[in-house]
């Protein structure tokens, strides 16, 4: 008998053949609705594309004073991560340390450069705000018109953040992890902030300068609408203005920390869109937006002296660090401390048992 014609002849291996296909195909099937990969080669495929900076953790990444078993017990927290499932709170901060460790490592000249890009692309958050704010107000009440047009703030953020320019409210709690956890100085960190703030201001003023100029000039909005903005900028308090500053700031580090947190592109520009939405609609005090917002008021407008301006940006720029800082890295940093001591306790029980089933009972 030849081998096709036993083949033929046994059912029972058809069925075993056919139980197995409809399986796969269920299976398929069950992992295409919940978004899931068809089979292990492709859910590995996904688990190796997704892995993060953890997993390249070396010991020359932590500072001196961290002691081996440290470095151990937060190599095993941070890997302890997988891709069918949000990543963890370790997985995240011990990705945003690394990549603020390699922020700390890049040129004075990459750093400005990357920092001015930002402050020039954040601007059209302003430019887009203003325009609509002209096109709303013959309509609407200014107030309304304002609150309208504040909603168009996200655009210019969901720029910087996909495109990985580095925006100080945005890197302010980032970069502050490294030092937190003492793998960098704090000299280094000030020199770093100074640096990306620059940029920011820099890349912003020159955004004033030309785009407002222009449009401007092509009537997309007058004078008076961009002192109207500005002084719903500025018509508050220092106090308030501060504690406004603080409150973005806080957002901003809270940003960074999910915009970490999410594992495509889609999640992040809806988390962008969401929390400095939010920023806009309430009218909290950006700094660099801010600067842009009144130093085109600055250039173009009638009520806004030099004066005023730099005291509003030292304002803002210290309340979106304190926001950042305090609210965002210290108390999620040291959740991790609180989490990393678990971890240690309960590795020290696991090899104490371990050693004691191996010397068994006397």
């Amino acid at each position: 008998m030849s081998k096709d014609t036993e083949h033929k002849s046994n059912p029972q291996a058809d069925n075993i053949v056919d139980k197995r296909l409809m399986n796969d195909a269920a299976n398929r099937a069950y992992n295409a609705k919940d978004g899931l990969p068809d089979n292990e080669n492709d859910r590995q495929n996904i688990s190796d594309s997704n892995i993060d900076a953890n997993e390249t953790l070396k010991d020359e990444d932590f500072s001196e004073e961290i002691s081996q078993q440290d470095r151990e017990t937060i190599k095993k927290v941070a890997n302890d991560d997988n891709v069918s499932q949000a990543k963890s709170y370790a997985s995240i901060l011990v990705e945003q340390v690394m990549d603020a460790k390699e922020t700390f490592e890049r040129s004075l000249g990459s750093l400005f450069t990357s920092a001015f890009t930002a402050g020039i692309e954040i601007g059209i958050s302003f430019f887009m705000i203003l325009s609509a704010f002209a096109l709303l107000s013959g309509v609407l009440p200014s107030h309304y018109a304002v609150v309208l047009a504040s909603l168009l703030y996200p655009i210019g953020f969901i720029i910087v953040v996909i495109g990985q320019s580095l925006l100080f409210t945005e890197q302010t709690s980032l970069l502050s992890l490294p030092v937190l956890n003492k793998i960098e100085p704090l000299n280094k960190l000030l020199r770093l902030w100074g640096i990306v703030i620059a940029g920011n201001v820099v890349g912003g003023c020159l955004f004033a300068a030309l785009m407002i100029g222009l449009g401007l000039n092509m009537q997309l909005f007058s004078v008076s609408d961009i002192d109207i903005y500005a002084e719903h900028i500025l018509g508050f308090r220092w106090w308030v203005i501060f504690g406004s500053a603080i409150l973005a700031g806080w957002m901003m580090g809270v940003t960074a920390w999910l915009v970490t947190s999410a594992r495509d592109t889609l999640s992040r520009i809806v988390l962008v869109t969401l929390i400095t939405g939010s920023i806009g609609f309430l009218g909290l005090h950006h700094s660099i937006v801010g600067n842009i917002e009144i130093f085109s008021a600055l250039l173009y407008g009638n009520t806004v002296s030099l004066g005023r301006y730099l005291l509003f940006l030292a304002v803002v720029l210290v309340g979106n660090t304190i926001g950042g800082v305090v609210f965002v890295a210290i108390l999620k940093n040291r959740t991790f401390l609180f989490e990393l001591a678990k971890v240690k306790e309960e590795t020290a029980k696991d090899k104490l048992e371990a050693k004691n089933n191996i010397r068994g009972p006397y």
